[in-house]
């Protein structure tokens, strides 16, 4: 397999010193990327998390083609399109009922960011001092500012330290523990703080920690009873990764502020929504301009990404999406369950369509080389995954066959073999 070394591209999240080089990609088609040798590689991790019915999916893919012909990108300000309407109203049908407005933006990252200044920007035009934001332990919720500041004070973000803003945090409900976090949250929210932000169920990049539905309900019922507001971060967690389109389904809760991406267009193109609350919209509406509300970009809903978006939620409206997403949950399941017992692994977890299980090394953190050796070797057997330090997780598009996870399991129970502190 052949890298490309002599390149100016600096790529995201990797130390070239330690990865000078990387595959050049050719073609992508249903779970498989095939590079320009032909070396062809299973995408276990949807290529960060983004791709979910599949690669190239001809559904999404007609979609983009037909709006290239008519509209490429407009100011979105004083003007608007269809394909943007239309997904905005459909969106507000889907997503739980009280998310009454839509406001776009061109990734996770940003979505998250609008929602922190939406919180902001509703208490400061009622009148209200409150400033203060909450957050869980190991979250990670983006890399510009804001959300740095929102996420765990970490190897992400150290170099930044000055810039970030105190954020209160709540610790992470591990299981028997979850008292510690109600307390700490209920101290907070007394307190007159802003809002509390949180990835319902599932921590993404802060190690695939996992909590359950009553916890998040809890969580929920804390915030509004001292009126604050409630933002579910649902970038990673939102079109059926935990087995619901939303993972807020499942507490039966309705956000202040949510959040999503990634699978927003299928993954195909880059799009993000924060959708919010009629109060949280009405904060903003007045004579005054001062009182508007002020972020942007350039690219703000834009027509070719609306567009596969729109494609993306017709395939979400035909019963075989939903059926595929169940019946990966299951697959899952049944394949994790094998490590349940072994020794050389722990706390194997599973929720929906993602696995996640922790190989038992020591001297094992984020920034150890142990992940870029465990990249590496599942690289050599065909296989994208990227662990977190020691933590692997799968979570693949939802076309993956049963045999094809077959090989994902296959190879992480060899690389147990070869990289864990008590492998047999």
């Amino acid at each position: 397999m052949s890298l490309v070394t002599d390149s100016p591209v600096w790529r995201p999240f990797t130390q070239h010193a330690l990865q000078p080089g990387a595959y050049k990609i050719a073609h992508a088609e249903g779970a498989w990327l095939t590079a320009e040798d032909g070396t062809r590689f299973l995408d276990a991790i949807s290529s960060w998390w983004v791709i979910t019915h599949g690669h190239r999916h001809p559904e999404i893919m007609a979609a983009i083609r037909r709006q290239t012909e008519t509209l490429d990108q407009i100011i979105f300000a004083g003007f608007t399109h269809e394909p943007a309407e239309a997904l905005a109203r459909r969106l507000v049908e889907i997503t739980p009922e009280g998310l009454d407005y839509v406001f776009y933006s061109d990734s996770g990252s940003t979505a998250v960011e609008v929602a922190i200044k939406m919180a902001l920007g509703y208490w400061r035009n009622r009148g209200l001092s409150r400033r203060r934001v909450i957050a869980m332990e190991h979250a990670y919720h983006g890399d510009t500012v804001g959300t740095m500041s929102a996420g765990a004070r970490s190897v992400f973000n150290a170099p930044y330290e000055p810039l970030l803003f105190d954020v209160a945090r709540v610790p992470f409900p591990a299981r028997g523990a979850e008292q510690a976090t109600f307390d700490a949250l209920e101290a907070f929210c007394r307190d007159g703080a802003a809002a509390f932000i949180v990835e319902p169920l599932i921590l993404g990049a802060g190690g695939m920690l996992t909590y359950g539905a009553p916890v998040l309900a809890e969580m929920k019922r804390i915030c509004e009873a001292h009126g604050v507001l409630f933002i579910a971060d649902e970038v990673m967690t939102g079109f059926g990764r935990t087995g619901t389109l939303f993972a807020c389904e499942q507490a039966g809760i309705v956000p202040d502020i949510a959040c999503y991406s990634k699978g927003l267009t299928g993954g195909s193109v880059p799009l993000a929504v924060t959708m919010c609350a009629r109060e949280i919209y009405d904060a903003h509406y007045a004579p005054e301009r001062a009182r508007a509300f002020f972020h942007s970009s350039s690219f703000t809903a834009n027509p070719i990404g609306c567009a596969a978006a729109l494609a993306n939620l017709g395939i979400w409206e035909k019963a075989d999406a939903r059926a595929r997403v169940a019946q990966l949950a299951a697959m899952q399941a049944e394949r994790a369950a094998r490590f349940v017992d072994d020794p050389r692994f722990a706390d194997v977890r599973h929720l929906g369509t993602i696995v996640a299980l922790d190989l038992d090394v020591a001297h094992s953190g984020y920034a150890s080389t142990l992940s870029l050796d465990l990249m590496r070797f599942f690289n050599t057997r065909g296989l994208l995954l990227r662990p977190l330090g020691p933590t692997i997780y799968v979570l693949p598009p939802y076309c993956v066959t049963a045999g094809e996870l077959d090989g994902v399991y296959e190879a992480i129970g060899a690389a147990a073999d070869q990289f864990a502190s008590r492998a047999v």
